[in-house]
């Protein structure tokens, strides 16, 4: 079973990998050297073109390895944009309850830039791409050797660990994101499990992280977007309420707003029968 998973992961993979290679070594150069495209066109295809040919190569092992439809890719318009909604409602909780304390303060009011549609493009290819890795490869592919327990945690700390480079080097800031990138890895792969739609977590994925940015505060860490952000904003008090350098994700109220959400997703999952037990159990 582990060696016939790993398998499955590596085929996934290099179906992704190469069909994204494919386009950034093949087709890109010939679209370039026949069009002659503006800066800004080569940025928009690139990113267009990467997520376009991540999802073919997706699509394809689905399809032609795993043979079954990918019933996770099909785009279903109401549920993402329920989604959106909520991701972005989540995590403005944090934001509302940081501002209105205190701890987050507004220092300057720049307004909305044209440049934070290419920032919003840049968060919504890179949520989508996070989630055809860990929650369409890694996720699905241990749960189902291992059924959703396992899998939901395993996945969702190797989410949180990759996460780490981002975060602060002291002991006590490393065990803080990974802690609150292992809640929120779970919340999304919930969220998987609930729905079994890609658009529909990363839709969650990139409402929270593009409303983060909108707040002028570190997003995972990233400093280099908030220039870019409509206000500009700074924080005062303690790590474990702000977050510190890696943002409000790291904050005590997200991973309490986190907790309770994942909790109310497995008792749902669990009484609607898409929470999986392990195989054997199952097959009984």
């Amino acid at each position: 079973m582990i060696r016939q998973s790993l398998l499955r992961l590596l085929l996934a993979a290099a179906s992704i990998f190469l069909a994204v290679q494919l386009f950034r070594l093949v087709l890109i150069p010939g679209i370039e050297a026949v069009f002659h495209p503006s800066g800004f066109m080569t940025i928009a295809i690139r990113r267009s073109g990467i997520l376009a040919f991540a999802l073919l190569g997706y699509w394809l092992h689905v399809r032609h390895v795993e043979k079954r439809p990918a019933i996770e890719l099909k785009l279903r318009p109401a549920g993402i944009g329920l989604a959106a909604v909520a991701g972005m409602t989540m995590i403005s909780v944090t934001l509302i309850a940081l501002f209105a304390a205190g701890v987050y303060e507004v220092v300057l009011f720049r307004g909305p830039r044209i440049e934070l549609l290419g920032v919003a493009s840049v968060i919504l290819v890179a949520a989508m791409l996070e989630e055809l890795v860990f929650r369409g490869v890694l996720f699905r592919i241990l749960e189902d050797a291992l059924g959703t327990t396992w899998a939901l945690w395993l996945q969702a700390g190797i989410f949180a660990a990759l996460h780490l480079a981002n975060a602060e080097s002291s002991p006590s800031e490393l065990a803080t994101t990974l802690v609150s990138g292992t809640l929120i890895g779970a919340l999304w792969t919930l969220l998987f499990v609930a729905t079994r739609n890609l658009w529909i977590v990363a839709a969650h994925h990139a409402a929270w992280n593009f409303t983060i940015l909108l707040a002028g505060v570190p997003l995972s860490g990233l400093l280099n977007w908030r220039s870019m952000a409509p206000i500009e904003s700074r924080y005062d008090g303690p790590q474990w309420l702000t977050g510190g350098v890696f943002g409000p994700e790291d904050s005590l109220i997200t991973m309490v707003v986190v907790s309770l959400v994942v909790v109310a997703l497995v008792v749902w999952t669990r009484r609607t029968g898409r929470y999986l037990p392990p195989p054997s159990l199952r097959a009984a």
